[in-house]
């Protein structure tokens, strides 16, 4: 296969891969409320039908990131794709609330290893002066599932019901599987080192402990999940530092300065940002009137957005220093949130559309740039660290912005259903959640600054 033809058929894959977990995300956030109704959900019970995936893939992503560069980012690409497209499906399958949450923490599995391997792969394939323009296309495919969820999500709902969207994703998970098994070769940087496996497990527990125990907030048990959360990732960072091989390199944080302050960014981006389109849904659905088609409609237009600037944007990061790209994604970002801390019941449609366009242009101007100035940061032994790395943030940073939503829910709301009758409380609970998101994206604006130049390893 021709290097240029050869480049071309991964990058197609990359991309694939990269459309269908944010295309499995946005269109499930669209049916949230259907959801609920069909099988007796509350508030809070309904949030984890989102948070158990993001737990799952949090959880694993790093081990299988580290896996990936000992016996090959391809086999684990592979076993990953399967395990997403068949949770898939038997999510579709799913009779009650449980079940649901069971398929979707399986599917959080497979996306861990898709997350851990999908970057990584088009790194090692594609030289430096062209990564940005690869990871422009890439992350432009996650923004297309964003732009395609809602709106598939919509109108599968509508009129084919919420199971629909689950069997309409499963034949793109068996294409992509496909298609990979008949790429020859195999990208394996830290081939015939050890895996520590005990790191993997204090780090899945202490994650999930910090992650769970803060959705339980302001119940005692969560002060106390949360604060054994934190003391568990502070003994995993000091077991790792003393490993030759150890699951995560920790010391590309306190040596690698645009490493470090580029994952930083990330985490703070998503804690910020993830859950705006779960809030959207639920006001345009709940406190608006708008049907599950019409409210994929107006959604449609940020992530739109997204996917027209993330190639540019990812072009640009090739030319001109990310840090300055990036930041000036963020302080967009930063602004476009804090206009939504005024929505109301008579919130006008038309300044809540041109904010989703202002807010897909941060996010598009901020993503690709970060991403390349990871990537781009770490030598090829590391890739699959990298992105395990990079994933984790944007994880952990989804699941913190879901446990902020989640908790201000439960203040506000309880356990009663997310129904027009509790419109204040939503509306109360959106208020608060995009007061804390605009000021997370505000510190953030200073930790993408604080990253310096960035020198490319080769």
């Amino acid at each position: 296969m021709e290097d240029h033809s050869y480049k071309q058929s991964i990058l197609i894959i990359a991309a694939i891969a990269a459309f269908l977990t944010p295309f499995m995300g946005s269109t499930v956030n669209l049916a949230i409320p259907a959801i609920g109704s069909d099988l007796n959900i509350d508030a809070i019970l309904l949030s984890w039908i989102a948070t158990s995936y993001l737990l799952s893939t949090a959880i694993f992503l790093v081990p299988f990131g580290r896996l990936a560069d000992i016996v090959g980012r391809k086999k684990i690409f592979l076993v990953g794709i399967l395990l997403f497209t068949f949770s898939t499906l038997l999510s579709g399958f799913a009779p009650n609330a449980a079940f649901l949450i069971f398929a979707r923490i399986v599917q959080g599995l497979g996306s861990a290893m898709i997350f851990a391997t999908g970057i990584a792969i088009v790194t090692s394939v594609f030289p430096p002066k062209e990564r940005g323009r690869a990871m422009g296309i890439t992350i432009a495919a996650v923004y297309t599932g964003l732009s395609a969820g809602p709106f598939a999500g919509g109108l599968l709902t509508n009129y084919f019901g919420w199971r629909s969207i689950f069997f309409f994703t499963f034949p793109l998970g068996l294409l992509v599987f496909f298609m990979l098994l008949r790429i020859p070769g195999e990208w394996a940087g830290a081939k015939g080192e050890k895996f520590d496996l005990k790191g993997s497990v204090l780090y899945g527990l202490s994650l999930s402990a910090l992650i769970f125990g803060f959705s339980k907030l302001p119940d005692l048990s969560g002060f106390m999940l949360t604060l054994a959360g934190v003391t568990g990732i502070i003994g995993f960072i000091l077991f790792e530092a003393k490993l030759e091989f150890p699951v995560m390199n920790v010391t590309l944080f306190r040596k690698n300065r645009v490493f470090a302050f580029s994952n930083l960014a990330a985490l703070i981006n998503y804690s910020a940002t993830f859950a705006v389109a779960f809030l959207l849904s639920i006001y345009l659905q709940v406190v608006a009137g708008y049907t599950p088609r019409e409210a994929g409609l107006i959604l449609v237009t940020q992530p739109i957005i997204m996917a027209i600037v993330s190639p540019l944007a990812g072009r640009l990061s090739d030319r001109i220093e990310p840090s300055l790209l990036a930041s000036a994604g963020m302080s967009i970002t930063t602004l476009g949130l804090f206009v939504f801390i005024f929505l109301g019941e008579e919130f006008s449609l038309g300044l809540l559309i041109s904010n989703l366009i202002f807010l897909g242009i941060g996010f598009g101007l901020f993503s690709s740039p970060n991403t390349n100035a990871i990537m781009s940061s770490v030598d090829k032994q590391f890739y699959g660290v990298a992105s395990g790395a990079m994933g984790t943030m944007r994880l952990v940073g989804q699941m913190f912005s879901m446990g902020i939503a989640m908790l201000l829910f439960s203040l506000f709301i309880g356990r009663e259903p997310l129904t027009p009758e509790n419109a204040e409380g939503i509306l109360q609970s959106m208020q608060f959640a995009f007061i804390l998101f605009s000021g997370l994206c505000f510190l953030g604006i200073f930790a993408s600054m604080a990253r310096g130049k960035m020198n490319r390893v080769h």
